[in-house]
């Protein structure tokens, strides 16, 4: 293996390392529906081989400096035509150009798409289907195209969100607008600025010909679905992760392997379920070898490993105040990331039923997510029982890990409050009186937050975070800065009583609550100037604020952007609330 920095994207490509379509089976009817670019049922296989339609006329909007310097790519390659015509879809020529340099990648010029199950809530869906059979759900317009193996063992899968139809499309056109792929870049990057695990984002390219149709909010509008239908131009998002596997896609198997669909369902499912595992839990993998390890015992320590990684997610999501809003089994990565920037959104004025999505329900708010991952880890263990066959121990042991899941969760989400409050150990009465507070007030929950870690005494320290007019405060101002009072009192003695030096204090809790969030309106700002004017400036500045989210940064740029949602952005569509148009 080459050790050399891929600074070029040629190098890049050299670390081509396609294990996905070395370890699991393509769709058997592929080349009878060649080139696979229509809806259609997808019976068996693991993936269907598409190409790409490449974005016309692209141009560049941003790219990742840090994603770009973990992968050792330097930042002109940002600009090379290659690096460009392949992540906008032209594979031809972007294979092409790394041939010319006498290079031969272990690829061709194709790509590949994944079916997936849906269900919500736990719910098996299959109405949602074109077919009714659950056959056509999977990636309609996310195509990936390379995976490589880097120097330091680390794996990567490139996918273009917006590269075209696939025969997963159900009817769509394949493309992601310019407006939610900014959404997507700018919230992947912020997301692993902060620390919580992410799929990234490498490079954004918008056409500077093409335009698709979507209904979106007129400006000012408060209406809850969109009110018109708008031309906007196309783009597309690479973006990438070790894998991009969810539990729907296992529950897919499982389920076709349950039914007896085909007479390969099993196997499929095993294969799926072994890629992974290697993929996801490499390490796990590695220890899960010999012949005294059963599959069963592979699927058990997976199962708990997984578990420990989404209590671990939806711990930081609440912490920095995300909300995933769609969180249906499609959209829960196996490895424990996030995973499909759609109808999330940050939360501002503190509300444990925050949710931006409009079609999203009160299972998916912003304080039901640990119920929402529990629910979707049932259904990830459901589709394994298949591969557990009659043996009892290991059914046994699947359903232990289940039960066990949300006691866990709700240690992970103890130990994550106590972080954010600046305490050693969680304490249940000081935080259920805050969680009241912090409601009825209400607060800016990153503000809030953020002003709390400068350790302040006086109520007056916390008033730049309240949203006065909009709780009880502004009805009952007297009692709730009295009660603001006698909190701040009780957390300052529990503080003292663990007997920390109070500037370390401050310190870690500005290390778990961040300054600067992505939030609504600011994206808005950055994507209305890039459709509107085609300047991309507002999204390069935004991208550079929210890499450093724990920063103080310029006295100017907080006054920007450390800010409350103004008045004007309540209620508004596309802002304050939004459908899943993308």
């Amino acid at each position: 293996m080459n050790s050399t920095p891929a600074r070029s994207f040629t190098a890049l490509m050299q670390r081509t390392h396609l294990g996905l379509l070395r370890n699991l089976a393509p769709d058997p009817e592929q080349a009878r529906h060649a080139p696979n670019k229509t809806a259609r049922q997808v019976k068996s296989g693991h993936y269907v081989e598409v190409r790409p339609t490449p974005l016309p006329a692209p141009r560049y909007v941003v790219h990742s400096q840090s994603f770009f310097q973990a992968l050792g790519l330097a930042d002109e390659v940002a600009s090379d035509p290659a690096f460009m015509r392949f992540f906008t879809g032209d594979l031809d020529s972007g294979v092409a150009a790394v041939n010319a340099a006498g290079v031969s990648p272990t690829m061709g010029a194709s790509g590949w798409a994944t079916g997936y199950a849906l269900s919500i809530y736990g719910q098996e869906m299959v109405s949602n289907c074109p077919f009714r059979t659950g056959n056509g759900y999977g990636d309609g317009r996310a195509i990936s195209v390379l995976e490589v193996l880097l120097a330091d063992g680390q794996h990567w899968e490139f996918q273009l969100k917006g590269g075209g139809t696939t025969p997963y499309c159900r009817g769509g056109d394949g493309r992601a607008v310019l407006r939610s792929s900014i959404r997507e870049f700018l919230a992947s990057e912020a997301m692993a600025a902060l620390r919580v695990p992410s799929a990234r984002a490498l490079c954004l390219f918008v056409s500077g010909s093409e335009k698709v149709t979507r209904p979106w909010y007129s400006p000012g509008a408060k209406t809850e679905e969109p009110d018109r239908m708008v031309d906007e131009p196309a783009a597309i998002t690479t973006r990438a992760a070790p894998s991009f596997l969810r539990v729907g896609q296992v529950e897919l198997f499982g389920r076709r392997a349950r039914h007896n669909a085909h007479p390969r369902a099993l196997a499929e499912l095993e294969a799926i379920f072994l890629h992974a595992l290697d993929r996801e839990y490499p390490d796990l993998a590695a220890a899960l070898q010999g012949p005294e390890v059963t599959l069963g015992d592979k699927v058990i320590a997976m199962a708990r490993e997984f578990g420990v990684r989404l209590s671990n997610l939806v711990a930081h999501w609440i912490r920095v105040g995300y909300c995933q809003g769609n969180f249906n089994s499609d959209n829960c990565a196996l490895g424990g990331r996030t995973l499909d920037y759609g109808p999330f959104g940050f939360m501002e004025t503190y509300d444990p039923a925050f949710q931006m999505w409009i079609g999203g329900g009160e299972h998916f708010s912003f304080m039901n997510q640990p119920m929402a991952a529990v629910v979707n880890f049932r259904m990830f263990c459901i589709a394994m029982v298949p591969l557990l066959g009659q043996d009892t121990r290991a059914i046994e042991a699947l359903d232990a890990v289940v039960q066990a899941l949300p006691d866990s969760m709700a240690g992970n989400l103890n130990a994550m409050w106590a972080q954010k409050m600046g305490l050693l150990e969680f304490r249940a009465e000081l935080f259920a009186e805050l969680h009241t507070l912090m409601a009825q007030t209400p607060v800016d929950y990153t503000i809030f937050w953020r002003e709390l870690s400068s350790l302040p005494h006086q109520v007056a320290d916390l008033r730049p975070s309240f949203y006065a007019n909009r709780g009880a405060y502004g009805q009952e101002p007297a009692v709730m800065e009295a009660r603001w009072g006698v909190w701040l009192q009780n957390w300052h003695t529990a503080l003292a009583q663990e007997g920390r030096d109070p500037l370390e204090v401050s310190m870690a809790m500005k290390l778990v609550n961040p300054k600067y969030i992505a939030r609504e309106w600011m994206l808005v700002e950055a994507y209305r100037s890039a459709t509107d004017a085609g300047d991309f400036t507002l999204v390069r500045r935004l991208h550079a604020l929210l890499a450093d989210p724990y920063g103080e940064q310029s006295s100017e740029l907080a006054a920007l952007y450390y800010t409350k949602k103004r008045d004007e952005y309540f209620e508004l569509g596309g802002t304050s609330h939004c459908s899943c148009s993308s």
